[in-house]
């Protein structure tokens, strides 16, 4: 069948400048800080310990963050349907950002007890962090070739892990200098800040290379977007190897981002952590994400993508594995600056892939289906572990264990979770024909 959709394609071949490829590099900037202030470091063990307390906010935290990928995961393909076609990357990177920094500013205003808002507001944030991601991240075959991609991929990736350094760092030092639950609270105006400011460059500075495509009259854009999210999926059997990997993804990204949203609470309970060692934790696994996702991003250039995650994948399984059989708390910031190292690698040469398995003019598109996966995966794992972490610990509770140890005991059995779904996706990753894929992007005629 014939294309219509040749005349809008981005043309590959206009290289990037260097100040574009620096405003993307900022965006990821800005967005790690949320990342690591919200999801790791602050508010995630504030809103388990302070705003619900128990076993029960590791099964709201959950919760609220299976509702939030639940979302994203149905509006993803349809918006960046709708991008592709409208040429609207930007336009859409600009609303959900701004979601994602007012519901952050919010969180200022939950305090303890405030479990509604304290839900509500996270849930808002995410969800705009999680959907501007889709288009940020279909910025980068627009910026990037195939030769130079998967360096793109982890220098932004790394730089971007720098910022939450940055930003962790600023917090700490409010920690230490005055302490109490409002300097907490006061974390997360700086954050929203943080995010905002770095994230003006890429509106500015970078020039979106796909072109608007005519529409009939008498169609809409949300039409337009359903019928094409339809014709891809009609279009499936072309892409077999893309489907295998989104299989193959969505499994053991369940994995990475159990580790990644339990962290904090899994130091809190197992380990006793403060906010302070909490935050200094979060850190070191941010300085070792840069050195992951940049040495992977050269990794994917030279050995190629899908070797470059079997290789994090086997030391993110190492990592866990030995969390399993870890009692101290020196043993627990090793091991979570060893994971940091390795699942920063997964993530970044997983997008990285994506730009290479999708056709030309549709790597919005094909970023919306990527963050199906992505956020599927996020609404299963962190709802299953936090549904077994909670569920064993009222049991050993109900047979007479006092109510730390039972915590404890719920959060190492939710940690076998997270080896499982490691394991599969690995598994699931060995079947993915990256040369065909390749191939049958670059001749896909939908």
């Amino acid at each position: 069948m014939e294309s219509t959709r040749t005349d809008h394609l981005p043309k590959k071949a206009m290289r990037s400048t260097r100040r574009e490829r620096v405003a993307w590099y900022l965006y990821d900037f800005g967005n790690s800080a949320y990342a690591a202030v919200v999801l790791l470091a602050v508010y995630s063990a504030y809103f388990q310990d302070q705003v619900v307390g128990g076993a029960e906010g590791s099964r709201l935290w959950g919760l609220s963050l299976g509702i939030a990928m639940l979302v994203v995961a149905i509006i993803s393909p349809i918006l960046g349907a709708i991008a592709d076609f409208s040429g609207a990357k930007k336009r859409f990177l600009f609303f959900f950002t701004s979601l994602a920094c007012v519901g952050t500013l919010l969180l200022f205003f939950v305090g303890p007890g405030d479990v509604f808002t304290g839900m509500l507001f996270f849930i808002m944030a995410e969800i705009g962090y999680r959907s501007a991601q889709v288009f940020y991240n279909s910025l980068l075959p627009e910026i990037a070739n195939e030769e130079d991609i998967g360096r793109i991929s982890g220098l932004g990736w790394a730089i971007g892990s720098f910022g939450g350094i940055v930003c962790l760092v600023i917090v700490l030092a409010l920690v230490l200098l005055v302490g109490g639950t409002f300097v907490v609270r006061l974390s997360f105006i700086i954050t929203a800040a943080f995010y905002l400011l770095s994230s003006l460059p890429v509106f500015f500075w970078l020039k979106e290379r796909g072109e608007p495509q005519k529409t009939d009259e008498d169609k809409s854009y949300l039409q337009i977007g359903f019928k094409r999210v339809v014709d891809t999926f009609k279009a499936v059997r072309n892409f077999r190897e893309f489907i295998k990997f989104m299989i193959a993804f969505l499994i053991y990204n369940d994995g990475i981002i159990m580790a990644l949203d339990f962290a904090a609470i899994i130091g809190a309970v197992l380990y006793g952590m403060d906010q302070q060692q909490l935050i200094l934790l979060m850190i070191a696994v941010q300085v070792t994400s840069v050195v992951g996702a940049y040495l992977f991003g050269y990794l994917a250039d030279r050995i190629g993508p899908k070797l470059s995650i079997i290789l994090s994948l086997i030391a993110m399984i190492g990592a866990v594995v030995a969390m399993l059989f870890n009692q101290t708390l020196t043993g627990y910031f090793i091991i979570a600056s060893f994971a940091g190292f390795a699942l920063t690698g997964v993530q970044s040469v997983s997008r990285t892939i994506i730009g290479l398995f999708s056709p030309p003019g549709q790597s919005a598109e094909f970023y919306g289906f990527f963050a199906v996966a992505g956020r599927t995966s996020s609404f299963i794992g962190p709802t299953i572990y936090g549904i077994l972490a909670a569920e064993v610990a009222q049991l050993y509770m109900a047979r007479g264990v006092d109510a730390i140890t039972a915590e404890q005991t719920g959060q190492r059995a939710a940690l076998i979770s997270i080896l499982a779904f490691l394991i599969v996706g690995f598994v699931a990753l060995l079947a993915v024909n990256e040369r065909k894929a390749k191939e049958d992007a670059l001749k896909a005629v939908i």
